[in-house]
């Protein structure tokens, strides 16, 4: 989706792609109150969720148009962490919103449990219909087409030749991947490990303190350099899964769960930098390339700028895409290794060794002394 953008406009397509999310909403409260409802029918629902990843991507593109490049990394960073924070607001409103009537008659009737106790599933989707609607009409009202900025999907498409491209997107789902994929993982592990413990209490704080974390991120690469960041940001990552492997129950003992969840939560941390600081990197590579091919005069200076912002807005959008893939990776990394070996471990080494290639990704392309494009 984040190719649309510079097709039909920042303000036209994060309004429509906003107002499309009401589809789903609305569809997945009518489909929940209606127990025979098909799961061919919530697989729709889910896609058509996309489009706020879609949404999201596109509003990392839009935003890059604006900021000079000493400031990029701030504003990409706090635009992705406020966006971040529906994540944590998700999972400690929707559980608080299901266990009553908000919506009187209009929300339908509740789901009555086999212990008495009454749910309004419904609520899950209806309770962001306001939300979605008054930020469709601010954005249609309020936001710029930027028409400087416009270029056509074959202009995009070069991208998909880049290398750095690619070496950014692997980067990305190291960071963004693992917040995505924490998120989603973290009170299904927890309740399989800890089976004492309620991870409702606790799911929402990891997702929000790596929310927080991302502007400060932005604001740390445009000071001291996004690659230079990410590289420690990694190894700082690679420490805490070994951090939380230590505090996991297994034959020395029970674990410890606060020493669990404080490992995490740092994990949720640094990931949260690392999503500020990757975002910070990718202007800068861009630049680099242009910059290069008009110092052996291939291009003229307005050309340089113009292909390394419709590029680099290009990148920073279909990596956000696919960074999102750790949604679906790393809960399935812990499902597998628990139903195989009874023990999260196999995952988390999974996922350090991830890290560790990811050090090595950044140090030789753009952290080392020499590297192809420091930044």
């Amino acid at each position: 989706c984040s190719s649309d953008l510079p097709i039909f406009g920042g303000r036209r397509w994060t309004a429509l792609s906003t107002a499309s999310l009401l589809i789903p909403c609305i569809w997945m409260s009518v489909a929940v109150q209606n127990p025979e409802t098909p799961y061919s029918v919530f697989v729709i629902i889910a896609l058509l969720c996309g489009f706020g990843g879609g949404n999201f991507s596109s509003s990392m593109s839009n935003i890059s148009f604006f900021f000079p490049k000493a400031r990029q990394g701030t504003a990409l960073g706090l635009n992705a962490g406020l966006g971040n924070l529906g994540v944590s607001v998700m999972q400690f409103l929707v559980p608080l919103a299901v266990v009553g009537g908000l919506f009187g008659s209009f929300g339908g009737e509740p789901q009555v449990l086999e212990d008495g106790t009454r749910l309004w599933l419904q609520n899950a989707g209806l309770i962001w219909v306001p939300f979605i609607s008054v930020v469709a009409i601010a954005a249609w009202f309020g936001m710029n087409d930027i028409a400087d900025a416009r270029a056509s999907v074959r202009d995009q498409a070069v991208i998909f030749k880049r290398k750095h491209n690619w070496l950014m997107c692997w980067l990305y789902i190291g960071t963004f991947g693992s917040f995505i994929g924490f998120s989603a993982g973290f009170a299904m592990l927890s309740k399989t490990q800890f089976p004492d413990i309620n991870p409702l209490q606790f799911a929402f704080l990891g997702p929000l303190v790596g929310a927080l974390s991302r502007t400060l991120g932005g604001m740390l690469a445009d000071k001291f350099g996004g690659a230079r960041i990410t590289l420690w940001n990694y190894a700082l990552m690679a420490a805490f899964v070994f951090v939380v492997i230590a505090f996991l129950p297994g034959e020395s003992g029970e674990g410890n769960f606060w020493g669990f969840l404080t490992a995490f939560i740092l994990l949720f941390f640094f990931a949260g930098i690392g999503n500020g600081s990757t975002f910070c990197m990718i202007p800068a590579i861009f630049r680099g390339e242009w910059n290069a091919r008009l110092q052996r005069g291939q291009v003229t200076e307005e050309q340089a700028t113009r292909n390394a912002n419709i590029e680099s807005a290009a990148v920073i959008g279909f990596s956000a895409a696919i960074g999102a893939f750790g949604g679906f990776f790393i809960p399935k990394a812990f499902g597998t290794s628990l139903a195989m070996t009874g023990s999260a471990e196999a995952a988390l080494y999974l996922f350090i060794a991830y890290y560790l290639s990811c050090i090595a990704v950044t140090w030789w392309w753009y952290a080392r002394r020499g590297a192809e494009r420091p930044c």
